[in-house]
This record gives structure tokens, C-alpha cells and sequence, in this order.
């Protein structure tokens, strides 16, 4: 990735000396993101639940030059993220930066909807986000220091038909954040999130309509400029773990095309 200041480049090494902790890294905006970081600087530990997708991602970390360590994780597991976060505060150093990018989500009916579904989305989603941020917290309040960007989504602002369970973790994520933004303002850390509408990442594939129902709809969450890519994502997320983003805490960023506007 060039950053001889051509239109388009990454501002030069923003996270040099820095360690970031990104989850879902495994694929898609994830993915993107741990590049994104690592090739402006960062040591960036990857989580996600699926290894060879984590090995792909370190692969390409090491081939870009970039130092990165993947390790396993369940985010909806407690006891699993505060040895993940220990162990990065041992072998990476202090978390500087979190990325909460790990998501889940399907289309369904919802009076069809198992309890045990809506338990998982909500879990991963929500109290992944939650857990994260609270295992991640002390490190960065102890030297007073740290932004913590989580990935919502346009349906965390707005209603989507077959997707209570999705809307409800991701308008969770959004007042998680704001929340998170005012407890913290003032002792150096910084919480903001990204509200992507349609990415093409692997994920699109688990939201195929449900049988019977109406496609139409499917255009209220469409926008006319197609789907973004993990890497547009990736950028809004760099920017605002950034300290070019020194001033923002508790924004909402709507990466989306205009489906929320």
C-alpha cells in the first residue's frame, strides 16, 4: 500500500509504536482492518474463531511487512477474552487500540426465529463488543490513552425487515458506544463507532431472504452506489483510531452510501 501521498493513500505510519487489538480479523472487514493498521505501524494481534482464516490474515500481514500475531478467540466467552488480552498485553504490549469487528447475522422471520439464534446474535454482536471493551479498558486507562472503534451497522439506525435480532445487537453497539464515549471522556480514551450499510464481505452471504417473504423490502437497505468494500471500511475505522480523530468520541460514522442520509 503506497503512502508517497498519492490521492487515495493512507496517511503515513499513524500507528507506529502501537498495539492494536482487532477481532473477526479472520476475514472481510476485519481482515481489512488488521492490514490497514499493521501497514501504517501497528502490532496488531488478530482474533477471530476460525484459525486457517487467521493464519491467511498473519500470511498477508508478514508478506506486507507487518507484525502481527493471531490468536483464537470466542468473543462471547469472558474467560477466553481476558486470557486473550492478557496474553496480547504480555507479548504485544499495551492495547492502544481495539477494533470490535466480529459480527453474526442472518435474515429471518422473527416470529420463526429460535431463542437460541437470537442468543447467539446478541452474544456475539453485543456482548462481544462488551467484553472486549471491558478486558481491553484497564490497560488503556492506565496510562490514559486509547480509542476504541466498534463496527454497527446502518441496521443499528434504522428498522430492517427479518432482522430484529441483528438490529437489536447493532442499535445495542450504537448506545454501547455513546455510553462508553461519556463514562470515559475526559481520562484519554475514545470510543466511536462505524455504521457500514451493504459490505461485500463473506458474511452478505448469510442474508438471503427468508421464504415468503417481500422483496421489496430489501430496497429500503440498498444503496444506489452498490455495496463498499472491507477496505472503505477499513479506512473509516483507521481514521477514527486515529489521533487525527483526537476530538471525536461517541460519533456514529455512516459508511453506507447514503441509505441513512
Amino acid at each position: 500500500m503506497s503512502t508517497d501521498g498519492a490521492v487515495g493513500a493512507p496517511p503515513a505510519r499513524r500507528f507506529d509504536g502501537r498495539t492494536a487489538v482487532v477481532t473477526g480479523a479472520g476475514s472481510g472487514i476485519g481482515r481489512a482492518t488488521a492490514i490497514r493498521l499493521a501497514v501504517e505501524g501497528a502490532s496488531v494481534a488478530c482474533l477471530d474463531v476460525v484459525p486457517d482464516n487467521l493464519d491467511a490474515t498473519v500470511q498477508a500481514l508478514a508478506t506486507l511487512g507487518g507484525k502481527a500475531v493471531a490468536y483464537r478467540c470466542d468473543v462471547s466467552d469472558e474467560s477466553v477474552v481476558n486470557d486473550t488480552v492478557r496474553q496480547i498485553a504480555s507479548s504485544l504490549g499495551r492495547p492502544d487500540v481495539l477494533c470490535n469487528v466480529a459480527g453474526i447475522g442472518t435474515f429471518a422471520h422473527t416470529a420463526d426465529m429460535p431463542l437460541a439464534l437470537w442468543d447467539k446474535i446478541l452474544a456475539v454482536n453485543l456482548t462481544g463488543t462488551f467484553l472486549m471493551a471491558k478486558a481491553v479498558l484497564p490497560h488503556m486507562l492506565e496510562t490514559a490513552g486509547g480509542s476504541i472503534v466498534n463496527v454497527a451497522s446502518t441496521s443499528g439506525l434504522m428498522g430492517a425487515a427479518y432482522s430484529a435480532a441483528y438490529c437489536a445487537s447493532k442499535g445495542g453497539v450504537v448506545l454501547f458506544t455513546k455510553a462508553l464515549a461519556i463514562e470515559y471522556a475526559g481520562r484519554g480514551v475514545r470510543v466511536n463507532a462505524v455504521a457500514p450499510g451493504g459490505v461485500d464481505t463473506p458474511l452478505i452471504a448469510n442474508f438471503q431472504l427468508p421464504e415468503g417473504a417481500d422483496p421489496k423490502h430489501v430496497h429500503r437497505i440498498t444503496s444506489r452506489m452498490g455495496f463498499c468494500t472491507p477496505d472503505q471500511v477499513a479506512a473509516a475505522i483507521a481514521f477514527l483510531a486515529s489521533e487525527e480523530s483526537a476530538y471525536t468520541t461517541g460519533a456514529i460514522l455512516a459508511v453506507d452510501g447514503g441509505i441513512t442520509a
